[in-house]
């Protein structure tokens, strides 16, 4: 291992290697950013570039661009509370209000810093201990995912502590949309209504675009401050590096905590960055000092959620490398860009080609230094989007809603779905109720449906499968742990508000 990895080192620091490294993770940071531009469509877009290219080189620029497409997402979620990917939209909870409390630099530095912490953890995770964490994956089945699922949608009981009906009716949009589409099964259509456009399903980030910016676009031409960005004198308020190692301090369990959970929730092949920012946000909030600031602009919430996220991305590479399994969509991409090269992913891949892995590897590492340094001296660049008048900002972030739905099937249909879903978000925006749980159960409600059925059909019927083994009560003991909390929180701030009346 050692010989294989200083012989990565030596390819990571060559000249050719440092120059993908920067330019991979300021394009990924750049794609991130622009929503409806995923990580998965950036490294799409850019595996014809890597033909050419020696196979370590090609996959460097690739880690390269997934790192920093992870991390990029939160920029514009911060700024203008549009998620630039499906990663950060736990961001937008308390990153947008401390924009608008004039926080800006801060959040972006928190944002920064806790994207590095979980990222490196998950790296560290990839380069020592991906064997061990590998098998664990290995031992999923369809009623281990089933649990899993259900543990994510257990989360949207505390993200609508406020109120809970409302959060449910969110959470009920979210699982209609999930089963629009063809039958995961047996192949029939369900709600398509003879449409072929939906016969393969309404797409993620459509969902997602449509619910954020859209409604942020028509509250703007609302409130009728079209020539005005957010105030100067609020954005320009620098914080020093003295500053902010004084808020790491105070909150370093939560970056610790988030970027180990969100290296666990990689290794499990279908639980990706969205789920992990959810998971972070929520334990981040469960065990945080003061709990009734998520929400309100609190940097202890940014942390939470995005060192899960970028703890994805090591964590997400492991059952790739290992056992040919993809984490998620981006590690499914990658699977090309392996083939391409002629690697075959897989345990055999460390013993036939183990410097290029190593390699591979290695620049997730060195890339999150590099991201550290771009996204942190970068953050004074990055405030001046919130200043750019709305009369300007309105009709790009429109037409980028538009061009990134077109552009995921190269369909009219998914950019007019998109509008569709931003008139349906801005009347949620006008009843309070929130959109986070929507799209939490159109990632997780169709991933919960195929694999309880597919369980069932193994067991003959028999719901007796989905509790056996110590994996699922595990699983099932976290559920219960999850939804009584929430429910014990909302019950006593409601017994306290009654109290004080």
């Amino acid at each position: 291992m050692w010989d294989s990895l200083l012989q990565a080192f030596s390819t990571i620091f060559s000249f050719y290697g440092i120059f993908l490294m920067i330019s991979g993770v300021a394009g990924g940071i750049t794609i991130g950013a622009m929503p409806g531009l995923s990580a998965t469509m950036g490294v799409a877009l850019l595996i014809p570039i890597t033909f050419a290219m020696e196979p370590a080189y090609g996959l460097i620029l690739l880690g390269s661009i997934y790192i920093g497409a992870i991390y990029g997402g939160s920029i514009s979620a911060i700024l203008i509370r549009v998620p630039g990917t499906p990663a950060s939209v736990a961001t937008t909870l308390d990153g947008y209000p401390m924009t608008t409390n004039g926080e800006a630099d801060k959040a972006l530095k928190i944002s920064i810093t806790s994207s590095f912490t979980g990222g490196v953890i998950s790296a560290l995770a990839l380069l020592f201990i991906s064997p061990p964490l590998a098998k664990i994956a290995l031992e999923f089945g369809p009623a281990q995912y089933f649990w899993v699922a259900l543990f994510g949608l257990s989360i949207i009981v505390t993200l609508s502590a406020d109120n809970p009906i409302k959060g449910f009716i969110s959470a009920a949009i979210g699982l209609f949309v999930g089963v629009v589409g063809m039958d995961p099964l047996v192949g029939t259509s369900r709600f398509t209504f003879e449409n072929v456009n939906l016969q393969s399903g309404v797409q993620v980030i459509v969902l997602l675009i449509g619910l954020y910016s859209i409604p942020q676009v028509l509250e703007t031409l609302e409130s009728g401050k079209l020539n005005k960005g957010i105030s100067v004198m609020k954005t320009d308020k620098i914080i020093s590096p003295k500053e902010i190692f004084a808020e790491i301090k105070e909150i370093w369990p939560t970056y610790l905590r988030s970027g180990i959970l969100g290296t666990l929730i990689g290794i499990i092949p279908g639980a990706g960055a969205n789920i992990a920012s959810y998971v972070g946000y929520n334990e981040g909030k469960r065990w945080s000092k003061n709990p009734e600031k998520f929400g309100t602009g609190y940097s202890e919430g940014i942390a939470a959620s995005e060192a899960a996220n970028n703890g994805v991305t090591g964590g997400s590479l492991i059952p790739l490398l290992t056992l040919g399994v993809p984490g998620n969509g981006v590690t499914a991409v990658l699977i090309g860009g392996l083939l391409i090269q002629g690697l075959n992913p897989g345990p055999r891949l460390f013993a036939q080609n183990a410097d290029i892995v190593y390699s591979f590897m290695g620049a997730i590492l060195i890339g999150n230094f590099i991201m550290l340094v771009l996204g942190y001296y970068g953050a004074n660049l990055f405030i001046n989007v919130v200043k750019i008048p709305t009369a300007v900002l309105g009709p790009i972030i429109i037409v980028l809603s538009i061009v990134g739905s077109y552009a995921i099937q190269n369909s009219l249909f998914d950019s007019g779905l998109m509008l569709a879903f931003g008139l349906l978000g801005y009347l949620m925006r006008k009843l309070n109720i929130d959109s986070a749980p929507a799209v939490l159960a159109l990632i997780l409600g169709p991933m919960a449906e195929s694999n309880v059925r597919r369980a069932l059909l193994m067991g003959a019927g028999n719901p007796a499968v989905l509790f056996k083994g110590l994996i699922n009560w595990v699983l099932i003991i976290m559920i219960v742990g999850s939804m009584g909390f929430a429910f014990y929180t909302f019950y006593r701030e409601r017994k306290v508000a009654f109290t004080d009346k």
